[in-house]
């Protein structure tokens, strides 16, 4: 008798929303540099609008179609990674909104993942900073939600070996990353996965352990890799015309999950896919308000990353192995979104260059502006890239040009970099008295 074939199994489903909204600059002028207070880099009022019209179009109405999708579906999980300064402008601009996520959280129902406070690159241009921020996210999640996070998701889903192991080592059991097909050579993103070994310098893990977010480094980290195609198909293609899979309804889409096979199907994506990237108009509340029946009719669950992992690490993983740093944004899946051109390398490396300086005045304001320049968003609009990429940074960006994104960028650290030498100068006078 022939040995019966496995069926297909049913894979489940891991919902990741990214929450963020940066500091977008004020327009500075070249006059002003040296006659300005730091909290003025920021134009409060742009900031404030665009919260407010993202909530009503977003945050609001999305939060309130979950809460009734979790009471109303005892299996369902979503998950979320909610920036810092994201929190910050809730406190500034919309206690409404961080109470309707305190509502989803009282569900018991929603994961809220680690990462840098401040959304910023400090994983590649500063491992103190990055520590320091990523302890300070995971403090801010706990005190607001409740739970301590236990799997982190990087800016950008920024991710290497390297990254991983860090995570590791300050306690966490998963990370996110992008499902980049270069890395996973024709297996699926739908298994969880682990870095290969790798080994930090002494000092750099001395560094760590002055920030672990748990007692104990986790014994070892997995890797949730996003299902691009399938993610994009709703936070990208879901109202293009032109787009074959066009209208998409949730049977359909529930049928290409079941279809997909592996373990978990992890979709992530911007919140801002419910209601300001797709406007309410082309269908998108109802799209999601449909999907949980039908996962359910068949047999697909959804899980949060913990349960990822405590489902599916037990057993041996593949590996994935990431030498170069890979991200989610754009064709290349690396970090070229932020730092491929000269007005991008001028303004990072300029920033923190400064980190020592800023350090040293010991002023919390100064540092506090310090680390609102670090929000990846600020690079990404000096983007000059072309074609369908330079169309989506063009998209986001508030700014007219990538040029008038870095004068207001050059401006307000111009103007920081002449109040740290005036301090420092000042300090030395007071010295030699």
């Amino acid at each position: 008798m022939k040995n019966k074939q496995p069926q297909n199994p049913v894979p489940s489903v891991c919902f990741y929303f990214q929450v963020h909204q940066p500091y977008r600059l004020s327009d500075l002028r070249i006059t002003d540099i040296g006659h300005i207070m730091p909290e003025k880099y920021f134009d409060c009022e742009k900031n404030r609008a665009i919260f407010r019209k993202v909530a009503g179009k977003c945050y609001l109405p999305a939060n309130a179609l979950l809460k009734q999708l979790l009471d109303m579906f005892p299996d369902f999980r979503i998950a979320f990674s909610i920036s810092g300064v994201f929190l910050d402008q809730c406190r500034d601009f919309g206690p409404d909104v961080l109470d309707s996520f305190k509502a989803l959280a009282d569900t018991g129902k929603v994961e809220f993942l680690a990462e840098t406070y401040y959304h910023s690159l400090s994983a590649i241009y500063s491992l103190g900073e990055f520590c320091q921020q990523v302890k300070s996210h995971a403090k801010a999640i706990e005190k607001i939600f409740g739970k301590k996070p236990k799997v982190f998701r990087n800016t950008e889903l920024v991710y290497s070996n390297e990254i991983a192991e860090i995570a590791r080592q300050l306690g966490f059991r998963g990370i996110l990353a992008e499902g980049a097909d270069h890395l996973l050579s024709g297996r699926s993103p739908n298994y969880l996965y682990g870095p290969p070994k790798f080994r930090l310098p002494k000092e750099t893990e001395r560094l760590i352990a002055k920030h672990k977010i748990h007692p104990k480094p986790a014994m070892a980290i997995k890797t949730l890799l996003k299902n691009y195609r399938l993610s994009d198909d709703i936070a990208f293609r879901f109202s293009n015309r032109t787009w074959p899979g066009y209208p998409l309804h949730a049977d359909t889409f529930a049928d290409w999950i079941r279809s997909s096979g592996g373990e978990s199907v992890n979709l992530f994506m911007d919140f801002e896919t419910f209601g300001e990237h797709q406007w309410a108009e082309t269908g998108i509340f109802e799209f999601l308000k449909a999907l949980p029946a039908e996962f359910e009719k068949r047999g697909i669950s959804t899980l949060t990353p913990s349960q990822v992992v405590s489902r599916f690490g037990r057993k041996k993983t593949g590996t994935f192995d990431a030498h170069d740093v890979v991200s989610w944004a754009d064709i290349e899946r690396d970090l070229s979104a932020w730092c491929s051109n000269h007005l991008q390398a001028a303004a990072i490396n300029g920033l923190y260059a400064l980190e020592r300086s800023v350090r040293g005045a010991g002023d919390p304001e100064i540092l506090e502006t310090w680390r609102k320049l670090q929000t990846s968003d600020h690079f990404y609009y000096l983007s000059t890239k072309y074609w369908n990429d330079g169309d989506v940074h063009k998209y986001f960006s508030p700014y007219e040009s990538p040029y008038e994104a870095y004068r207001r960028f050059s401006h307000a650290l111009e103007d920081l970099r002449l109040i740290l030498e005036k301090r420092c100068k000042t300090e030395d006078v007071r010295r030699e008295k």
